[in-house]
């Protein structure tokens, strides 16, 4: 090619180099120009050559291209039946894997189904106390979204059967405690089964919201049972459990009570319970007021000769004085009539007035009761019926105060009736030991005790 390139360009400066070179004779002229013929020729024969060779070297490289080209073509083929023949086998492995993956997928669906289940089953048993991380495991392999591994399976295996061996045995164990005063302890804790759990002086409860055993402030009675089996050590022993795993202590913590009843009946309430106290206060002081005037009658009874002014018997026969005038029997019957008439208030004091708590006690219950259904119709005014707790302040009170009314009217009502017969019994001994002292005084003969 540089030659080439050579040659074209001496051609071209030729006619230059002629124009600028002295004019040459016909003979100069014609040798010059048969050695630029013989220069050319040579020239041209170079580059056929060359480009002969040239053409040969192509040639070669043509043919390696095509046999190049030839061999990627059957290495393609090749390549392309094999591609052709795993993708066939891959897609009849992947059918196989879907059939399979299927009926494990199944399978492990209802693993995870039953793991959920199980965790709420064991949400709140008392054996999370002592195994507290099963339940994360549980929850884990229930919201797991990929295929569970075998030691997953086997893993779930080993709670069930934790659980089941846990669930029969009576232990005791060092855990944490919360007592009622809010003050967390490690404590000796017996646990009898997934039932009843006790420390050294409660029955304790497990919460599932802090995932604690608590002491709840209400406990039962039976805890010398557990004390009498901790001490003693026997085998076999008499425990009280509680059969629905913490519910009847739960139930017996929301159970109010007698402050809370209190508490529910309100004003009306409050008013009708001091009424009450007043009214068994009166009667106390009054049976206590009579027994004491009883006694100082009975006495008197024994010695009717000497009268005193401690009991009516003695005032009442001091009327007669240690003379008296028979005579005028109606003035001495009026005499003892009037000293009787004038014992007989201090024997009834107080009656009627203990007599009125008694009716005024249920009409507070009944108005008690009035309020408290205002109240509730106004809850549901307010807040619809939906909603039964809306309206538990209104009933209570309804319910509360009737009962608190009543409670308080049939005791005093006997109380009443008790002093009545008491009082009754002291006017009628007075009348008639006055009647037995008028005919006394009128037969003239000693009085017989």
């Amino acid at each position: 090619m540089s030659r080439r390139v050579l040659a074209i360009l001496t051609l071209a400066l030729l006619p230059a180099i002629a124009s600028a070179a002295a004019p040459l004779s016909p003979d100069q002229l014609l040798q010059r120009i048969r050695s630029e013929r013989a220069a050319e020729v040579t020239a041209m024969h170079s580059r056929e050559q060359a480009f002969v060779a040239e053409r040969g070297e192509r040639a070669q490289l043509l043919a390696d291209a095509r046999a190049a080209l030839q061999t990627q073509k059957a290495q393609a083929e090749r390549l392309k039946a094999e591609f052709d023949r795993q993708e066939a086998e891959l897609a009849e492995q992947e059918k196989l894997l879907g059939q399979r993956v299927g009926h494990l997928g199944e399978l492990f669906g209802v693993v995870r189904q039953s793991a959920g289940d199980v965790a709420g089953q064991w949400q709140d048993s008392l054996l999370n106390a002592q195994y507290p991380e099963r339940l994360q495991r549980l929850e884990a392999l229930a919201e797991s979204r990929t295929l569970p591994s075998a030691a997953d399976l086997d893993g779930y295996w080993m709670l069930l059967l934790e659980d089941l061996t846990a669930s029969g045995r009576v232990e005791q164990l060092q855990l944490p405690v919360v007592a009622a005063d809010g003050n967390r302890s490690e404590q000796s804790v017996l646990r009898v089964g997934a039932f009843s759990a006790y420390s050294e002086d409660a029955y304790l409860r497990y919460d599932a919201d802090a995932g604690e055993l608590l002491a709840p402030p209400r406990q039962p009675s039976g805890l010398g049972q557990v004390e009498d089996y901790l001490q003693g050590g026997a085998a076999l022993a008499s425990l009280p459990i509680d059969p629905s795993r913490g519910t009847l202590l739960a139930q017996l913590q929301r159970q109010p009570t007698l402050w809370d009843r209190l508490q529910q009946g309100g004003l009306v309430g409050w008013v009708i319970v001091a009424l009450g106290v007043l009214g068994l206060l009166l009667a106390i002081w009054r049976m206590l007021h009579l027994a004491r005037v009883g006694r100082g009658v009975s006495a008197q009874l024994h010695d009717l000769s000497a009268p005193r002014d401690d009991n009516p018997l003695g005032r009442v026969i001091g009327v007669l004085g240690p003379q008296p005038q028979l005579a005028d029997l109606e003035t001495l019957e009026l005499k003892l009539d009037e000293a009787i008439l004038q014992e007989t208030p201090p024997l009834e004091k107080g009656q009627s007035l203990l007599k009125l708590l008694c009716a005024v006690a249920p009409l507070l219950g009944l108005l008690g009761t009035v309020t408290g259904m205002i109240v509730t119709f106004q809850a549901i005014t307010q807040g619809g019926g939906g909603d039964s707790r809306l309206m538990a302040d209104g009933i209570s009170q309804a319910l509360v105060t009737t009962v608190l009314g009543l409670v308080v009217a049939i005791p005093l009502l006997f109380l009443h009736s008790l002093l009545a017969s008491r009082s009754k019994s002291l006017i009628q001994l007075l009348e008639q030991q006055s009647a037995g002292l008028i005919a006394l005084h009128l037969s003239g003969a000693p009085r017989r005790d």
